[in-house]
């Protein structure tokens, strides 16, 4: 499958880093250092999610890409697509579906920080036999290049993501009303981001929708519903409550796409570079896709989580300005006491 033309454009890659600030800055808003506190003192969210993104993806991808039997660079790319730390995305589907907001912002600038160690070990580990058979056929062709890992784009994702975070949450601390608009509206102009990107690519390039193998497709689809099964039954397993649940779940299936198209760019020319970025274009299409429909389908389950607390503590504060990561120690629904004062409305937890 061979691509004659450029498939993403200069405007295209400065919306990508657009895209990233604007989402994160939003999801700061949304934010207080209480909440990260409360995380990190109980980390096991983030260890679960640690389990999942640096464990399972790379190995569910790297098997996808041998059973299908991928090309070398659509296999690379889809190894590259399950390396990467967790993507921005993450954070907006997990806040409409009632998750854990923190829990998903800290293992996405977690998972940032840890993914400049973790992505040269993992890709050097699952695509050296595919990375050889590329470097042999350029080599043969008369082409210089080799699979590079560009750390200095690494160090700089990981800036886009922990510096519009501390400005949103600065803003929540300076200006409260602000920052509310700030948070309604930063996920849905990152989506109107994405959805132009993924739409204009599939405008100029709309014969290779007919012309990609069917298991480029099957690839891109099957990785992030693995990933979201993989995380949300590993921390039901594990115990941790539903909003936890969606959190872990969504941040293993999201990776971070605009990531994955600016290492592709910095570390391989063309035409496996076009090929790379096909198999990213892809799976960021479907993402999104499944995404919305794991969202929607979190919100019909955890709707149950929502009514019953309504006008409570737990309530305000699992669905209110500030977001828990966690549940009471030995909470139960059926536990909620009644205060006579406030008539019907429940106030008071055992736990």
């Amino acid at each position: 499958m061979e691509f004659t033309t450029q498939l993403l454009y200069a405007h295209d890659q400065a919306l990508l880093a657009i895209m990233i600030f604007v989402i994160m800055l939003g999801m700061g808003a949304s934010l207080t250092p209480d909440d990260f506190k409360a995380v990190f003192r109980k980390p096991k969210g983030v260890l679960i999610g640690f389990v999942s993104q640096f464990g399972f993806m790379p190995l569910i991808a790297f098997t996808l890409a041998v059973v299908l039997n991928l090309q070398p660079s659509f296999a690379i790319a889809l190894i590259l697509v399950g390396c990467l730390p967790g993507g921005t995305t993450s954070n907006m589907f997990t806040y409409f579906s009632r998750g854990s907001v923190a829990l998903s912002i800290s293992m996405t600038t977690a998972s940032t920080v840890v993914a400049i160690f973790m992505m040269p070990i993992l890709l050097k580990l699952y695509t050296i036999g595919f990375t050889n058979q590329i470097n042999e056929a350029m080599t043969a062709s008369g082409a210089e290049s080799s699979f590079i890992i560009p750390t200095g784009n690494i160090i700089s994702s990981l800036i886009l993501v922990l510096v519009p975070v501390v400005i949103g949450m600065f803003i929540r601390y300076k200006w409260s009303d602000w920052a509310k608009t700030a948070e309604d509206t930063a996920g849905f102009m990152g989506m109107i981001v994405i959805l132009y990107l993924v739409g204009t690519a599939f405008v100029r390039h709309g014969g290779l929708l007919i012309r990609t193998p069917v298991e480029v497709y099957v690839g891109a689809v099957t990785l992030g519903l693995f990933g979201f099964l993989f995380g949300y039954y590993l921390s039901r397993f594990i115990g941790l409550p539903p909003i936890f649940q969606r959190a872990v779940s969504l941040e293993t299936g999201i990776q971070n796409g605009p990531l994955a198209f600016a290492v592709i760019l910095l570390s391989f020319q063309d035409p496996i570079q076009s090929q790379m970025i096909w198999m990213a274009i892809l799976y960021a299409t479907f993402i999104v896709i499944s995404s919305s429909i794991i969202t929607l389908w979190y919100r019909k389950v955890g709707a149950f989580d929502y009514d019953i607390h309504k006008n409570t503590v737990i309530h305000n504060r699992l669905f209110g300005d500030a977001f828990v990561t966690h549940y009471p120690k030995g909470f139960v629904p059926k536990q909620i006491k009644k205060d006579p004062s406030q008539g019907s409305c429940p106030s008071q937890v055992r736990g």
